[in-house]
């Protein structure tokens, strides 16, 4: 079974020996975005106008996505129009990481550690047990974005959530954003996916960077 675009997102945010998530907060907004984007691509969802359709609840085969199909196709039910992008990624962007760090353990990627924090404190983190499935990821994103190699269309939407999530360290930890962000623009923009695809792409963009100002604010307010 394939990785998913929230799984990759998240072996990006973890870190590797210590299992501590980096830049948590914009990596859980790209996870929940990774679900919604991959049932956009599995042809259960649709994104448009900055809004989110179920259009076939049937489902996937892949357990992470059936369970967040299952959760937004009862949330949306009933409901005169279309819910906003954003309020699913409000709504659901901490049980989305959740649920994909669980993914990641059944798949055997990630091992859980039980830690204190000051020795008073018990924290969970999730360090790396199987390190092969980050290796393919990283390298096929550098091929892509720093060697100019073709994306297929489920590498285009994970950098397009990488960029608008604003993760290029996560990504790219040795190359400066300015470099990266260029290239991501124009994969973002390119023709390796659909037209539907692409507008959902930017609509999730424009969500993500939305809900991640709003969360910047309240945090400085």
């Amino acid at each position: 079974m394939a990785v998913t675009l929230a799984e990759e997102i998240m072996l990006l945010s973890l870190d590797d020996a210590s299992g501590a998530a980096k830049e948590r907060q914009s990596a859980a907004w790209a996870v929940a975005g990774g679900i919604l984007l991959d049932l956009v691509l599995a042809g259960r969802v649709a994104v448009d106008g900055g809004r989110v359709r179920v259009t076939d609840p049937n489902p996937t085969g892949v357990p992470l996505l059936d369970e967040r199909l299952r959760l937004v196709t009862a949330w949306a039910a009933g409901r005169k129009q279309a819910p906003k992008v954003t309020q699913w990624l409000t709504k659901d962007h901490t049980k989305a990481v959740r649920a994909t760090v669980d993914s990641l353990r059944g798949r055997g990627l990630v091992h859980a550690e039980q830690r204190k924090v000051l020795g008073l404190f018990p924290i969970t983190r999730y360090p790396e047990a199987d390190g092969s499935a980050e290796r393919e990821l990283r390298d096929r994103l550098r091929a892509v974005v720093l060697g100019g190699a073709e994306p297929d269309a489920r590498t285009a939407g994970l950098l397009a959530l990488v960029h608008g999530a604003k993760l290029h360290r996560l990504a790219f930890p040795d190359v400066p954003r300015k470099q990266v962000a260029p290239r991501l623009e124009r994969i973002t923009e390119g023709h390796w996916v659909t037209e539907d695809v692409r507008k959902a792409i930017r609509d999730m963009q424009a969500a993500m960077a939305a809900v991640t100002v709003a969360t910047m604010v309240a945090a400085t307010s």
